[in-house]
């Protein structure tokens, strides 16, 4: 009998609508296997449990044909993906994480624009410190990876009453709200933008993307804000920027990741760090549900799943 084996993070009961075909498996990273590996033809991707849980069943998985994450960026499980299976498909969760992400990008650039943090300080000292502070109305916006989450972003910013947005991705194409440019555009555009967004995937054409060139164009006064992956930033190339004070940052990304205590970005002046926490939030679950049963009826109709960002 074909395997028909599928290993979902997600406990199957509580996913309404999965197609009968196959067998499913709950497997959340747990140190035991719940199933023989062998018989899974469709992996998903325990979430935010690490490169060592999401790739450890995979080289127990001679039948695999689909592995899907449960994220935008799959640099955590790219690297397992020659010794897959040919032709074994790796899925991303394009779609999924697009308003959590977006409303935390959103929530970083308003937060340091109007001084939150700062204010935050205040009220547990007790201290009443009005200051004038920089709106987002009429500032330019720079995003920096153009693909779901980052046009989420742009339909977020509208009504904020942002001047001009520039959108920058991998190949120059037209989008609803304007045109896309490339990454060979951005020292032009880099001078202009007063807030820059970071929404780019993890590459190697994009690990420390944002060196000390980059930064170097960047206009004074600047808000870098970072909802990508840590290395796409050089970290001491930004630390430089920020201790002299030029530039400022909102992180929820860094590299390293977990940010260790005592690093210097802690205290790095103009700066606001969140923990990775750009997808999870109760717009999650719902959304990753979706995407599940939906691939799974594409799969089990012997359609192609959507999302597909590298062929083993």
């Amino acid at each position: 009998m074909a395997s028909t084996d599928v290993w979902l993070p997600i406990p199957p009961e509580e996913i309404d609508g999965l197609p009968a075909a196959f067998r499913y498996v709950h497997w959340d990273g747990a140190e035991e296997f719940p199933a023989d590996p062998a018989d899974c033809v469709f992996y998903v991707v325990p979430y935010l449990k690490g490169q060592a849980v999401a790739v450890r069943p995979l080289e127990h998985m001679p039948k695999v044909r689909v592995v899907q994450t449960l994220t935008a960026g799959v640099d955590h499980v790219e690297p397992a993906v020659p010794k897959l299976p040919p032709g074994t498909l790796l899925c991303n969760a394009r779609g999924v994480h697009d308003a959590s992400t977006a409303e935390l990008a959103l929530a970083l650039a308003l937060a340091s624009l109007r001084g939150v943090p700062d204010f935050v300080r205040a009220q547990d000292a007790g201290c009443w410190e009005p200051c004038f502070r920089p709106a987002l109305a009429d500032r330019t916006a720079l995003i920096v990876g153009y693909g779901a989450i980052g046009a989420a972003i742009e339909e977020r910013l509208v009504p904020f009453e942002v001047g001009r947005v520039h959108r920058v991705a991998r190949t120059a194409r037209s989008a609803p709200r304007g045109p896309v440019h490339t990454l060979a555009d951005l020292p032009g555009l880099l001078p202009e933008a007063d807030v820059v967004f970071l929404v780019t995937p993890l590459t190697e054409a994009t690990r420390r993307l944002v060196d000390a060139g980059f930064l170097a164009r960047m206009k004074d006064g600047a808000l870098l804000v970072n909802v990508a992956r840590g290395a796409v930033v050089d970290t001491g190339a930004l630390l430089a920027e920020l201790e002299s004070g030029r530039l400022r940052a909102a992180l929820d990304v860094t590299d390293p990741e977990p940010l260790p205590a005592g690093h210097p970005l802690w205290k790095a002046p103009g700066t606001l760090i969140t923990p990775h926490v750009g997808g999870p939030t109760s717009a999650f679950r719902p959304r990753a549900e979706r995407l599940v049963r939906s691939q799974l009826e594409l799969f089990a109709a012997g359609e192609r799943p959507r999302n597909v960002v590298a062929t083993a």
